[in-house]
């Protein structure tokens, strides 16, 4: 049977990426897929360019009416309604740490026996997502961070205004390396998480812009938190994923010390949840509002906890999220493919504790 992907568009705030590119469309529509896109005018691929690809395009949010066969294809939250979902849907839904909405979210799904396969959980057997944004967050933290930083450096108020999204990583680089070029001083960075994805994307900012990095992983945060020595750095950068309790990595208590040199936390990791490794702020922030300020003794401290940092590049973290992910979207007939079946009963066992 000919299976339909159908391509909805983002509506999240200043979500300019997408789960699909027009070389991935084409590669399916070769494989006899159905591919259906819906027109956005916020995301960074102009609708000439999937129109090119010979899909069908069609009208922001019309995956309503879709046919009942459709998988539905997205990456950040559905609207917050609350008509029943009746479809298959692709995307990351936050809902399984008991994040905020999630019990409205799975019940929606029970009510129309539709079901969702989350995006965090396509995993391979290892536990190894198949597709990830890590490398490109990591990238863009990197960024946020040294942008904040350079705010304090420079004086601004506010530190740092309103994110954009860049056109490419060069115009990224241009950017924030000519600004850096006007400083004196360099900021001392420790990355923790950094033998995964999200921390060989700080890492490779860091480098391109000739920036020194402390990189921690597991074996030297094996001893558990809190850690002296992050303070003793400017900026933090937090990559890890954190799946289960563990001590924390900086405490309100921590941030006392009187020869506290961090001033910049960026968690890229986002997770502001029960496992939460940096417990010091309880929401997210915004492209609009990118920092809240933490009141921590007399030095300022400023933390950034973006939920989809990839969107400043949206472009390149697209195509690649993509391609990752092209694979297992070829394999959506095949039964033997068991990302799609783990995904599946996570989200059975999942949505049967409501």
């Amino acid at each position: 049977m000919k299976e339909t992907v159908w391509l909805r568009a983002e509506t999240k705030d200043q979500e300019a990426r997408s789960a699909l590119a027009p070389d991935q469309i084409r590669q399916l529509i070769s494989a006899d897929f159905e591919i259906v896109v819906e027109r956005s005018e916020q995301r960074a691929i102009d609708d000439s360019a999937f129109s090119d690809t010979g899909c069908a395009m069609v009208d922001t949010g019309s995956w309503r009416d879709a046919p009942l066969d459709a998988w539905i294809l997205g990456l950040k939250e559905l609207p917050e309604e609350d008509f029943a979902l009746s479809h298959r849907h692709i995307y990351f839904a936050h809902a399984y740490k008991k994040q905020q909405g999630w019990q409205n979210l799975l019940r929606r799904f029970k009510q129309g026996g539709g079901e969702l396969f989350d995006l965090e959980y396509l995993v391979h057997n290892n536990g190894r997502r198949v597709a990830a944004f890590g490398y490109w967050a990591g990238f863009a933290g990197c960024a946020v961070g040294l942008k904040i930083w350079m705010g304090q450096q420079l004086d601004r108020k506010p530190v740092i205004t309103e994110l954009q999204s860049y056109d490419n990583k060069a115009s990224m680089l241009a950017e924030l390396g000519e600004e850096l070029a006007g400083i004196n001083a360099r900021p001392k960075i420790i990355v923790i998480g950094a033998k995964g994805r999200v921390g060989a994307g700080a890492l490779h900012f860091a480098q391109d812009l000739g920036l020194a990095t402390t990189n921690w992983d597991m074996d030297e945060t094996a001893k558990g938190g809190p850690f002296a020595e992050v303070l003793q750095h400017e900026i933090f950068i937090n990559c890890v994923l954190v799946q289960h309790k563990i001590p924390p990595f900086l405490t309100h208590d921590t941030l006392l010390e009187a020869n506290r040199k961090l001033s910049v936390i960026c968690d890229v990791s986002c997770d502001p949840g029960i496992f939460n490794p940096i417990p010091i702020y309880s929401e997210t922030t915004t492209f609009s509002e990118p920092v809240v300020e933490i009141n921590a003794g007399e030095k300022e401290l400023y933390l950034s906890a973006i939920d989809h940092l990839p969107s400043l590049l949206p472009v390149e973290s697209s195509e690649d999220f993509a391609d990752q992910l092209l694979p297992h979207l070829l394999a959506l007939s095949d039964d033997s493919d068991n990302v799609w079946s783990r995904a599946g009963k996570i989200f059975h066992e999942k949505s049967s504790n409501l």
